[in-house]
């Protein structure tokens, strides 16, 4: 039962119209279908609208083990709704479960899902339920999708009460984050609400029905990035609160009272946190309107994650630590194993131990660590009188050796001294192309207490979205560089890398770069095996630490260059 109502498809939409066959009640165990309150969502609350009423095309009469493309073998049908059914699954190829989506390929909407099925799988990003598979075959139309059978629904997750403000930073920080790059792409969800957010048994934050949600149900919306912003302040309210934003009941909440309007999480339930709830009146605040105390609204996902960033940091909690119950030695370790146990009320004398090593044995091993002793004291004076007595004999032969004859002194190597960085820029090749431009003179400024710092990833890796990503140093002109010294906050990995010294201008590709040395730590010192000519230096970084919220982010303090 855990398995279904984890993994099972937001597929039991709020149109209004009722199941085309009453077995899509019966046939969903995990109560998305079934329990009509929990996911009635108000669509107009939501900022979204549909298309009008869908072109009645009759569901695919299809049943429990019906194969698809000789491979994906259906297990129980979730939801059967507008045409559409949505199922568990098995992919017997990859002997792994999976979800899918069917419909009439003559329904109004297949060419619409097929569209946006495939638009999301070309996302890649692991924040979001992957698309694996978008197939028009046999007058049928399918999406197959990821089944999570060990992540939990946000509607599971507040029907046993509020997020703690840890977990809710985490949740709303982590969907914004994902739903920023996706609208990036040019894609948008529509229909983000409790059923459609996961948490993993890892804490992570994942999103299902990226465009294909919408596209089952027709729903549109001219102001896209908006209608996902005020999702998300929605997700917030709710995991703050226990309530819904709006005045219906939906997805197993309550609504707010009516006639009061929107009110502040933290005037609805005490101890809410106050960034946070000034934070979801940004993102829910309709036309613009927001109340005195809040500024300016969020009306893009990117513009929430900015808003998130420039809050104070919400640190984890501390893990509670029980103190071990006292130790109680046993009868047996006390010595009374099968003696008489002494009667109650009678004080029984308390043996003391024996005195250490008086018996023979004891006696014998004294003097073998004695005797051990004296012969190690014996080899090192021997040793040392040696190595003085090869000393004394070496500076003889050198003294005899040397010679006035000034011609035949060894040259001696230039110092290294400081070059001055006159330039730098921040490079981000495989992502949007900038990474806080703003800051990055922080990374020569000589301040160890300012820093430049990288956009929040959800992995050291960078959430797998990308290989790296790094700082540009300008010399001015070509220099002769024989290490370069990076100061991070947390530990790092680093690789340096340089342009070629004939380089008229400061290359803008990765493979214009070669590597020249690499390291980790919180101080790394990058020196190649000799020195090298180069005017354009990169400092690549490959392995993020993790935060104090528990995302993962790049921190350059400072960099030295020297020759």
């Amino acid at each position: 039962m855990a398995e279904r109502s984890t993994a099972a498809v937001d597929v039991a939409d709020n149109s209004g119209d009722e199941p085309l066959t009453a077995e899509a009640d019966q046939s969903t165990a995990d109560g998305v279908a079934k329990n009509r309150e929990r996911d009635t969502e108000d669509v107009e609350a939501q900022g979204s609208g549909g298309t009008g009423s869908p072109e009645k095309a009759s569901p695919p009469e299809l049943h429990s083990g019906h194969k698809l493309a000789r491979r994906y073998r259906l297990e129980e049908c979730v939801t059967r709704l507008d045409g559409f059914s949505s199922w568990r699954a098995v992919d017997e190829k990859l002997r792994r479960a999976v979800g899918v989506h069917l419909l009439p390929a003559d329904h109004s909407r297949a060419r619409s899902v097929l569209a946006a099925a495939r638009s999301s799988a070309l996302l890649g990003d692991p924040r979001f339920v992957q698309v694996l598979d978008a197939v028009e075959e046999n007058d049928l139309v399918y999406v197959v999708h990821e089944w999570l059978p060990d992540a939990t629904e946000l509607t599971t997750l507040l029907a046993s009460g509020p997020l703690e403000v840890y977990d809710a930073y985490q949740l709303v920080s982590q969907i914004s984050s994902a739903m920023a790059a996706a609208h990036r792409e040019g894609l948008a969800h529509l229909r983000l609400n409790p059923n459609a957010v996961l948490r993993t048994s890892t804490g992570q934050w994942r999103i299902r029905g990226l465009a294909v949600n919408a596209a089952l149900r027709g729903i549109s919306s001219e102001t896209p990035q908006r209608t996902d912003t005020e999702a998300i302040g929605a997700l917030l309210y709710a995991a703050l609160t226990q309530r819904w934003p709006y005045e219906n009941d939906a997805y197993g909440l309550s609504g707010l009272p009516k006639d009061i309007g929107l009110i502040a999480p933290d005037q609805v339930r005490a101890g809410v946190h106050r960034g946070l709830s000034e934070l979801t009146m940004r993102a829910l605040a309709n036309d613009g309107a927001t109340a005195s105390r809040h500024e300016s609204p969020c009306t893009t996902p990117e513009e929430l994650v900015k808003a998130i960033g420039e809050m104070p940091r919400i640190r984890p909690p501390e893990p509670a630590f029980t103190a071990p119950p006292d130790y109680q030695r046993t009868t047996y370790q006390q010595g009374t194993y099968g003696r008489q146990a002494p009667r109650p009320g009678v004080t029984q004398p308390v043996q003391a131990p024996p005195p250490p090593l008086q018996s023979r044995t004891g006696r014998a091993l004294k003097w073998a660590v004695s005797a051990l002793l004296i012969a190690a004291l014996g080899l090192g004076s021997w040793q040392l009188a040696d190595a003085l007595m090869d000393q004394g004999n070496k500076s003889d032969d050198t003294n005899q050796t040397q010679t006035t004859d000034g011609n035949d002194k060894s040259p001696t190597q230039a110092p290294s001294k400081p070059i001055a960085i006159s330039g730098a820029s921040d490079f981000d090749p495989y992502g949007d192309g900038s990474e806080k431009p703003s800051d990055i003179h922080k990374t020569y400024d000589s301040s160890s207490s300012t820093y430049w710092q990288t956009d929040f990833y959800t992995s050291a890796d960078f959430g797998r979205l990308k290989p790296g990503l790094g700082v540009i140093l300008d010399l001015g002109n070509v220099q002769q560089v024989g290490k370069v010294t990076v100061s991070f906050v947390g530990n790092t990995s680093v690789e340096l890398l340089a342009a070629s010294s004939d380089a008229g201008s400061q290359p803008t590709s990765f493979g214009s770069y070669t590597k020249v040395a690499g390291g980790s730590g919180a101080s790394v010192t990058l020196k190649p095996d000799k020195s090298f000519e180069s005017r354009y230096l990169l400092v690549w970084l490959t392995k993020l630490p993790q935060t104090e919220e528990g995302t993962f982010r790049g921190r350059v303090a400072d960099i030295k260059v020297t020759s």
